[in-house]
């Protein structure tokens, strides 16, 4: 393929290959001329031509010559244009030529291709030969098939395009030769003729004015037996037509002055359409006096898609202008009776007449004009009900309205109502206008239709009352209380009991989508109501069906309010089935013995509806269905099927009807059960089998019944799928084998149901066939083998004896049947008379048959699981495709071929592949039958899936076959095309990661699939167009590296607003992909695309793609807004749940280019989306001036709508997305982002000098977007706004304004959010300290207030609309966010009790923000205020802790919770309440804990506070439970209350997501354990103590976040305080009693793992220190990597902080142990101690962190050492060796240990000898390694080292005698020599000066350690080496700093230490007369220098200011 890439083409290369790698060599030498193109070719122009012309005469296959004709047509535009007339020439003489071979055929073909091509680019330049060349193409139109037919359409609409106005002579022959072809017999004849027309109707104006009426008539022909792309094209054709005859601006081409339709005409033109089809006058009269309809579905189906173009064209502001006169149309049309003869009529034209409807108001108009169109609509509604009243209640018999004119207003009313209820669900919280306007009455008119004597529009009112209350959760209650209330008065009138009784079971279904409920007690209305129909029935016989059927529609909804509600209802319920059938099979022979068919029929209605009742409680209360429960169910279940046989026999068609649904609800029930529940009862199966095989048996509509059987895969054999229409709602009106659509009144019962769209139940029929198919599957494989071959042959013996239509009715369900009970064929038995049925099924003529017999086939092998089988089963079919020639054989079979391996984990045999390969490669090849080809093709991709690696050998023979059908299959056979896709998706998926690979092969092959993609990028299909980009997403992901995005980004961009979902999900599902990891790249190609395009086509992308309902806004381009603004106008629009998924991920995936310099970008596009409403806020203001510097320079912010927005009128969800993601950009600047995205001053800074952007630039647009959100009408864009602006304050509070130091950058905003009333918002506001005046702090503490006293006052309020479980909520949010805020008070306000944070380190203060001192939420006015509502708070806060207690017990003390419910929950909504609670209990406990430290847990009782519901007996929040306690007890149960909280979640395992509350926990205990007397509860209960300690050490563990560490430490260090005032109180006791001291260890010293709270904290601080130490532990020193993992420098300075933790409580567990408890531990610690130190002094410590360790470690040493267990009687010995023991085990007194830090070491050896007893420091070896040590150190060169070894041995000289002697003899000397030595040289630097000093002061302490008698001697040592120190003043005059430093302390040392010892100095001075003169020279110099200070010291100036400035401000 690479010597295909050049200018000319290759002749030797291509001469060289085959015929069929010619044609691929071909092929792609086009590929590459079509890029080269562009560029001058002229000096090669004429050898091109002649080498493309020897490829147009080589009979080039369909994408050949497209891309031939494009290259040539480039050809001749870039080069050379003059001589395009010969081309010409020559392609109209291949045309002419009489060659009728199949060979010249594409040559022909490409020929016709050609001249399209020429005159598209060329366009007038050839307008000379057009004529000619029209003339010609006509003649040959006249004899080509259907292949020519096509090209010939699409190369005129190529002609017409290029030549524009000039080819207007022609225009009517264009006309008249299209007309044909718009009838044509091929498919895509049809499709070329329509856009042919639709290019015609550019610039031909009579098609709009005089031909309009035959083109109208036209295109219903077109419509008749059409497929779907027909319908689409053509319906786009006749609506753009009728929309520019309308409107001729909407034409490309306006005339002026021409003549323009009347909306009345053109809906005149496609009622006629709808009614009559593209029937003539004279056709349609006869068929009317006939009384037939001729008018098939096709036709009805494209004129609603025709008008759905229709408006669409004409756009959103012409339908808002006129929608009354087209509703009124079409109100007339619906209500026709030509359109309404039979049911199914009536049902389609309903169908299509709401789809109009719902395809334009809900995709063209906004918010405003959907809430003026309801209203129409609620005109429209009355208008046809006050019609109807008037005509019933007229008098006169002549006038009053008859039957046919009653069904007129129903279909109407149908339509109308279920518009209005999706208009209003879709509008959401921005209805409530519409609903609460008393002159439209949208209620009062909705429920007056309840009363309609249809049952049809009663439903469908229902249905929009459901709807309302979904939109609108509210009204809810108040609808179902005003519907029972009316049902109570008027249940003597059939209307209104049916009518009403739909409306509560409709709005009790719409509970399903409120998440705040409906009143429990509304449950017990329902059910009361109920009772009351069903007892009632039999009073009136008039109105017996519609009570029974009120009674058990209602019960049956009761049941979707879910186990909660109808748990409470069961018994009831029960009670009314028992009574609704005989008590036993013996009553029920009686009973049959009485009564009438119309008894009869009244009685199977009840019982149907009471198993429908039933069926409900199954689906949706199963956690009900206990054994019991179960039992009393199958008693009336096996009465039914008992009554089945009998009355079927008696009555017969009498009661055909009521039997259907009867047995209908049968089944659907007994299919829900388990099928042990009926294990053996035969009965009900045979039952099925007489259904089946019966003569009564109707005819199922196939696509309702074997859809489901067959595998998801397979469906695409039978052509487009209807999920993936957006006409899905019409167009499956008109599959074939289909019994037309469902409707609401065929089963009532489903108004309940949980879906968002209108039910559409199949007709009883057809949904008791799917029934019965249903539980055949379930009891078939329960019953005896016997009795299932006995059923089985039973089914072949009855399909032998039918024939034709019966006998595929009976295979069809007979199949179903088997499909649906695969698992009961395994036995040997079974299986063969089960092979035959599905062998018999797998030749049928019905390909969903063929389908569902494969699956059964593959199910069956997967069941039997013998490979012998499976062979076998292979090898039949081979057999078979051998030897059958028929298409209907050759495709079931090789669709088995490929099916049979497909659940049994793959083809593992590489000769049974070969062989499959084989076959289906020759089928594939097969071009005599499509067909064939398209099921081959389609089971080679199964093959290809299931062989996995094992394929890699057929590989390369796939790809070639898979290119070389590409390349030659004609384009009508699309569904080839399509198979061909699904191969090569399948042969990317097999090859995977290889096709990265750099080889030869690979390479061939990846080119190979690039080719393969390209053409079927170019095919007019759009499904072949998906597959093209399913495959090159799967090549992006396994070798994106291949894939050019420059090519593939833009025609994803152009399909982007394709009018088919298929396409658009295509292309976004590949962005998504596209934009995980390329996003800036994918949007940087969309941008380049929309710049290159010309303005044209830049209006709109794929501007003539956009169809029916997904018409693109043309004021909005990519160009303006970019890819993600296109993304966010498609989101909009769609409304295909999956797609618009896909759109939401690929725009978060994109956000992640906000890295890149696209944060401005992405925050004005969600301003503009936010922006776009098409209605207004009021403006708020602020105060505050921007710098003219920054981006966000606004001073007044206005929450409306922008007029310079690119975007209009988008919907209430897309902006609440928007405002996600704005959320979504804060959080992803935090975690990925620069720092300066939350530090103004470093942005402003980097903004200077790089262009750079950061989110703090950009506040003010982040407070303005989340304030026009969160004052939106919308209740879900305000909740998104609120959030957002929660997010906001806390990433931005701390942030300081840089040009006003003390303020933060929120400040300006506070008139902003002020306002704002949400609780998180109000709480989190405060919290911040950003409010700095108290005003504005009182005003936000006053929503606060407000809102705690409604909670303490709103009893239960008889107006009630939500769940009980609301007020739950708000009452937990409120006292949430008051915890939150008191929280904050305590901190902020220095309390003792949270002034440290988790580590027990202070925190940093924030720094002030008033002057005042009272007053802001950071100094104490905040505390000041929540203190007056403290006394009311602290019992709500402990009543919810308790509710929240209880909740939480397991399931197993379930029993336990109060009967009556909670102090905030009912005992019915516990399950509802018990999330809220969960959400907010963590903060309430933390200021719990901290109320109770404040007042010492003592609680002043000053009354009850008010709350919302009596409180329980047992509530600890009530005073009124205080008397029967006494006080110390009642503080034990709140202590207990908290601990058992904390302790209970710290320990559960769903906490892993719940850092805030796990701090939160850590918080509240350590505020109870500063307090004393809860410290001392837990130091006295050891067993509490020591399960707390196993909690934190678990949580240690798990967790990794520092602050939890420290948490838990401080924690820990708290408890073991808490146990060491115990034990100390204690030992003070035992002391007075004289009895053995007290402690841990007693007299064993033996500590007990979890019962030990010692070693429970052994436990915990050896975790710690190993996990940060490893070196530690000998198992990890020796580890790889372990040393350098844990090494002390690479520690953290939180690291840091948790080894000092550790470590002090660590020195603080022996003091809480008996003498011999801390023998026992003493080992263990004193390791652990010695560990860290040595780890400390063989490295270098810097830093405060690890000087932190240090100070702890040496703290640690001192503690331990100085222990009273130490000095005790029974432990002093073991103490004392133990400690002899650690310096030697330690190896730190060695000298060969690698010691780093010596200041460390001789510190900690400082502490050994200083606190450890003499018994330890006296040991000699000890002693003399200790000196030594000190001795090296006085011998060092550093001076710091030095210093700190005078200073130490300072300590050592004053200590205890016999301690300080051997250190004294053994270093005084060396003190001595090394203070000699310095009269030498002197200090040189201050450190060096420091040392000396310091061993002066050394040596002083040995003076004044000595006695009495060598004291003298000492001083008279002392007392020259001082004066040694002193200069003379010349040397004084030239010495350094140091020098004159050292001699004025040496000078000032021997003033003060002569006239102590003076006899010596005296005797000193007069032995030394050197000595004296030199002291006495000093002593003169220093007076003389005093003298001179002090005549120079100035006089204080008197006008020197009194008052010291704080700052300097030089």
């Amino acid at each position: 393929m690479e010597r295909a890439h050049s200018l000319l083409l290759n002749e030797e290369a291509c001469s060289q290959l085959g015929e069929h790698q010619r044609a691929e060599f071909v092929f792609e030498w086009l590929r590459f001329l079509k890029k080269l193109l562009p560029a001058d070719v002229k000096k090669n122009q004429k050898r091109l031509v002649e080498q493309l012309t020897m490829v147009l005469t080589g009979s080039p296959g369909p994408p050949t010559r497209w891309l031939l004709a494009h290259c040539l047509a480039l050809l001749y535009k870039v080069g050379d244009s003059l001589t395009a007339t010969l081309m010409v020439d020559r392609c109209n003489d291949i045309i002419r030529s009489k060659d009728d071979s199949p060979s010249y055929l594409p040559t022909r073909l490409a020929a016709i291709a050609c001249l399209g091509a020429l005159y598209e680019q060329l366009g007038r330049l050839l307008v000379n030969t057009f004529k000619e060349t029209l003339a010609n193409l006509w003649k040959a139109m006249k004899s080509a098939e259907s292949q020519g037919r096509y090209e010939i359409m699409l190369s005129v609409e190529k002609i017409l395009r290029g030549l524009g106005p000039s080819a207007v002579p022609c225009h009517r022959d264009v006309y008249k030769t299209a007309r044909g072809c718009l009838t044509d017999r091929s498919m895509a004849v049809r499709c070329a003729a329509a856009e042919c027309l639709l290019e015609l109707q550019r610039e031909a104006v009579f098609l709009r004015t005089s031909e309009l009426e035959n083109v109208a008539t036209l295109c219903f022909r077109a419509f008749e037996g059409s497929n779907y792309n027909v319908r689409v094209v053509v319906s786009k054709l006749l609506g753009t037509l009728l929309a520019t005859a309308v409107d001729p601006e909407q034409a490309t081409a306006p005339r002026q002055g021409s003549k323009h339709s009347s909306l009345e005409e053109v809906m005149d033109l496609l009622t006629g359409g709808f009614l009559r089809g593209g029937a003539g006058f004279l056709r349609a009269s006869g068929d009317m006096l006939k009384g037939t309809s001729s008018v098939s579905k096709d036709i009805r189906v494209g004129v609603t898609q025709s008008c759905v173009v229709f408006v669409s064209v004409l756009g959103g502001p012409w339908l808002e202008a006129h929608f009354s006169s087209l509703l009124g149309l079409l109100m007339e049309l619906v209500s026709h009776a030509r359109a309404t003869q039979t049911p199914a009529d009536a049902v389609c034209c309903r169908r299509c007449v709401s789809f109009i409807l719902r395809a334009t108001l809900g995709s063209l108009l906004g918010e405003k004009a959907q809430i003026a169109a309801s209203k129409d609509l609620c005109l429209a509604i009355g208008k046809q009900k006050r019609a109807v009243d008037a005509a019933m209640c007229d008098g006169n018999v002549e006038t009053r309205v008859t039957i046919t004119d009653v069904a007129a207003s129903q279909h109407v009313l149908v339509c109308a109502l279920l518009e209005l209820g999706s208009l209003v669900q879709g509008l959401g919280s921005t209805a409530a206008p519409l609903v609460t306007d008393t002159s439209t009455a949208l209620l009062d008119t909705v429920i007056s239709v309840l009363l309609h004597p249809s049952v049809s529009a009663r439903l469908a009112a229902a249905w929009c009352l459901r709807c309302v209350a979904v939109a609108l959760p509210s009204q809810g209650a108040v609808l179902l209380d005003r519907c029972a209330e009316r049902l109570h008065a008027l249940k003597s009138c059939p209307e209104a009991v049916a009518g009403y009784s739909a409306a509560i079971a409709a709005l009790l279904g719409a509970v399903q989508h409120c998440p705040l409920g409906i009143p429990h007690t509304k449950g017990k209305v329902v059910i009361g109501v109920a009772e009351d129909m069903l007892r009632s029935a039999t009073q009136n016989s008039r109105i017996s069906i519609q009570r029974t059927q009120a009674g058990w529609l209602l019960l049956s909804a009761l049941s979707t309010l879910g186990p909660a509600v109808v748990e409470h209802h069961l018994p009831r319920m029960l009670l009314l089935w028992k009574c609704a059938f005989p008590p036993s099979i013996r009553d029920l022979d009686m009973e049959l013995r009485r009564g009438d068919h119309f008894t009869w029929q009244v009685t199977l209605e009840g019982r149907a509806g009471a198993l429908c009742a039933m069926k409900s409680l199954v689906v949706h209360c199963r956690d009900l269905l206990n054994d019991d429960v179960t039992g009393r169910l199958l008693t009336p279940l096996a009465c039914a099927v008992s009554l089945l046989p009998v009355l079927i026999k008696s009555y017969g068609n009498q009661i055909k009807n009521a039997s259907i649904v009867f047995r209908l609800r049968v089944y659907e029930v007994l299919a829900l059960l388990p099928p042990k529940t009926y294990e053996g009862e035969g009965l009900w199966l045979l039952q099925l089998v007489a259904d089946l095989t019966g003569p009564e048996n109707v005819a199922c509509s196939e696509l309702t019944l074997l859809p489901p059987l067959c595998h998801a895969n397979d469906l695409v054999l039978l052509g487009p799928a209807l999920h993936d229409m957006d006409q899905q709602y019409i167009e499956e009106q008109v599959c074939p084998n289909r019994a037309g659509g469902g409707t609401l009144e065929y089963d009532p019962f489903t108004i309940c149901d949980k879906g968002q769209d209108v039910p559409a139940p199949p007709p009883p029929a057809a949904a008791l066939t799917v029934a019965a198919t249903q539980l055949f599957g379930v009891i078939f494989p329960n019953v005896i083998v016997p009795q299932r071959t006995q059923i089985l042959e039973q089914f072949s013996e009855s399909l032998k004896q039918l024939k034709g239509v019966r006998q595929l009715t009976v295979q069809t369900q007979v199949a179903a049947h088997l499909g649906s009970c695969c698992a009961g064929l395994g036995p040997e038995e079974v299986r063969r008379p089960a092979l035959g049925l599905l062998v018999g099924a797998l030749e049928s003529p019905n390909p969903l048959l063929r389908c569902v017999a494969a699956e059964g086939l593959s199910r069956l092998v997967q069941v039997v699981n013998d490979p012998t089988f499976t062979v076998s089963m292979t090898l039949v079919c081979f057999d078979k495709l051998k030897t059958a020639r028929d298409a209907v054989t050759r495709t079931g079979h090789s669709l088995a071929l490929g099916a049979l391996y497909r659940h049994i984990g793959g083809i593992s045999s590489p000769q049974h592949l070969s062989a499959c390969v084989g076959i289906l490669f020759t089928l594939s090849q097969d071009s005599t039958s499509p067909e064939v080809q398209m099921w081959a093709l389609h089971s080679l991709s199964m093959v290809i899936d299931l062989a996995g690696p094992l394929y890699h050998g057929h590989v390369e023979a796939s790809f070639t076959l898979v290119l070389r059908l590409l390349l030659n299959v004609p384009p009508t056979h699309i569904e080839v095309h399509q198979s061909l896709g699904r191969c090569l998706n399948a042969l990317i998926t097999a090859l995977g990661p290889d096709l990265q690979g750099e080889g030869q092969l690979v390479s061939a092959l990846r080119t190979s699939c690039l080719v393969d993609c390209a053409v079927m990028q170019d095919s007019p299909d759009c499904l072949v167009q998906t597959q093209a980009i399913s495959c090159l997403q799967q090549l992006h992901m396994f070798a994106p590296r291949h894939v050019n995005l420059a090519s593939l980004v833009p025609s994803l961009c152009v399909n982007l607003c394709s009018s088919y979902l298929s396409l658009r999900r295509a292309v976004v599902a590949c962005l998504r992909q596209l934009a995980q990891k390329e996003a800036l790249e994918v949007s940087e190609h969309a941008v380049a695309l929309v710049k290159e395009l010309p303005r044209r086509d830049n209006t709109q992308l794929g501007e003539d793609k956009c169809l029916i309902v997904t018409p693109l806004s043309s004021d909005v381009t990519i160009k303006e807004v970019g890819l993600e603004g296109a993304l966010f106008s498609l989101l909009d629009r769609e409304s295909d749940p999956r797609l618009c998924q896909d759109i939401k991920e690929t725009l978060v995936h994109m956000m992640t280019s906000i890295t890149a310099g696209k944060l401005a970008h992405w925050l004005k596009l969600c301003k503009d989306v936010l922006s776009a409403s098409a209605d207004s806020t009021a403006p708020v203001e602020t105060n505050q001036e921007e710098d003219a510097d920054r981006d966000d320079d606004a001073s007044v912010f206005h929450a409306k709508s922008d007029s310079g927005g690119p975007f209009t009128n988008l919907r209430w969800s897309t902006r609440v997305f928007a405002m996600e993601c704005v959320c979504r950009v804060i959080t992803q600047c935090e975690s990925h982002g620069h720092p300066a995205h939350f530090d103004l001053t470093l942005a402003q800074e980097l903004r200077l000098h790089e262009s750079t952007d950061f989110l703090v630039l950009h506040l003010a647009d982040l407070i303005r977007m989340a304030f026009m959100a969160a004052t939106d009408h919308s209740d879900q864009l305000r909740l998104s706004g609120l959030q957002t602006l929660l997010v906001i304050i806390r990433k931005f509070a701390a942030i300081p304004e840089p040009e006003f130091p003390g303020h933060v950058i929120l400040e300006q905003y506070q008139a902003n959010v002020s306002p704002l009333n949400g609780m998180p918002v109000c709480s989190a506001w405060i919290a911040s300290g950003v409010v700095s005046d108290l005003r504005d702090l009182r005003r936000v503490h006053q929503l606060l207030a407000s809102s705690l006293v409604k909670i303490q006052t709103g009893k239960e309020v008889p107006s009630q609309v939500y769940n009980e479980g609301t007020s739950t909520m708000e009452t937990l949010a409120v006292l949430k966010a008051w915890a939150e805020v008191y929280i904050v008070a305590v901190q902020n306000s220095g309390q003792p009790t949270e002034n440290s944070g988790p580590g027990g380190q202070p925190e940093q203060p924030h720094p002030p923000l008033l002057e005042e001192g009272c007053g802001g939420a950071r100094g104490p006015g905040l505390l000041k205020l929540v203190q007056t509502d403290l006394a009311a708070l602290s019992r709500l806060w402990l009543a919810a802790l308790q509710d929240y207690a209880v909740l939480t017990l397991p399931q197993d003390y379930s029993w336990q919770l109060p009967a009556a419910g909670g102090t905030f929950y009912t005992a019915e909504t516990v399950e509802q309440a018990r999330p809220h609670y969960y959400s907010s209990w963590a903060p309430i406990l933390h200021a719990t804990a901290l109320w109770f430290s404040s007042t010492g847990f003592i609680m002043a009782d000053d009354g009850p506070a008010n709350l919302s519901r009596p409180v329980t007996p047992t509530s600890m929040g009530q005073s009124a439970s205080l008397a029967s306690k006494s006080p110390e007890d009642v503080s034990a149960d709140r202590l207990h209350l908290i601990l058992g909280i904390s302790v209970e979640f710290l320990c559960s395992p769903h906490s892993h997501d719940q850092m805030e509350n796990i701090s939160s926990c850590l918080r509240a205990l350590q505020a109870l354990l500063q307090v004393p007397w809860p410290r001392s509860k837990v130091g006295n209960d050891q067993v509490l103590s020591v399960e707390l300690l196993s909690v934190l050490h678990r949580l240690l563990v798990t967790r990794e976040a520092m602050a939890v560490q420290l948490a838990v430490l401080e924690v820990v260090r708290q408890v073991v305080s808490a146990a060491q005032e115990h034990v100390r109180e204690k030992r003070h006791t035992e002391e007075k009693e004289t009895v053995p001291e007290f402690g841990e260890g007693r007299d064993t010293g033996g500590l007990v793992p979890g019962r030990s709270l010692v070693f429970g904290a052994l436990e915990l601080c050896l975790c710690v220190l190993v996990r940060k130490l490893p070196q530690l532990s000998p198992k990890l020193a020796g580890s790889p990597g372990g040393g350098q993992r844990g090494s002390t420098w690479s520690l953290s300075d939180s690291d840091c902080r948790l080894v000092a933790s550790a470590l002090a409580i660590l020195s603080d567990l022996p003091s809480i142990c008996s003498p011999e408890g801390s023998v026992s531990i003493l080992p263990t610690v004193l390791y652990l101690l010695m560990g860290v130190l040595k780890e400390l002094v063989q490295q270098l410590c810097q830093g405060r962190a690890l000087d932190l360790v240090v100070t702890a470690a040496l703290q640690a040493l001192r503690n331990v050492l100085s222990s009273p267990m130490s000095r005790s009687e029974k432990s002093r010995g073991a103490w004392a060796h133990l400690l002899r023991c650690i310096l030697f085990v330690s190896r730190l007194t060695d000298k060969a240990s690698p010691v780093v830090d010596e200041v460390s070491l001789l510190t900690a050896l400082t502490v050994f000898l200083l606190s450890a007893s003499p018994e330890v420091t006296t040991f000699q070896p000890l002693q003399a390694r200790c000196i030594d040590k000190f001795k090296a150190s006085l011998e060092t060169k550093d001076p710091v080292v030095l210093s700190k070894s005078y200073q130490l041995l300072v300590s050592v000289f004053q200590s205890q005698t016999v301690v300080a002697v051997p250190f004294i003899q053994a270093l005084g000397g060396c003190v001595v020599r090394h203070l000699q030595g310095v009269e030498r040289s002197g200090p040189q630097s201050y450190e060096e000066l420091r040392a000396i000093q310091d061993g002066v002061k050394a040596l002083e302490a040995l003076v004044f350690a000595a006695d009495k008698t060598h004291c003298p001697q000492l001083v008279a040592v002392l007392l020259p080496i001082l004066i040694s120190f002193l200069l003379d003043e010349n040397a004084l005059a030239s010495a350094s700093a140091p020098g004159r430093a050292l001699h004025e302390s040496a000078l000032l040392d021997l003033m003060r230490i002569g006239p102590q010892h003076s006899s010596v100095f005296k005797a000193l001075m007069a032995s030394s007369p050197h000595m004296k003169a030199r002291l006495e020279a000093a002593v003169k110099g220093n007076q003389e220098t005093v003298n001179i200070k002090a005549t120079q010291t100035p006089v204080p100036s008197k006008t020197s200011p009194s008052i010291q400035l704080k700052t300097n401000f030089l």
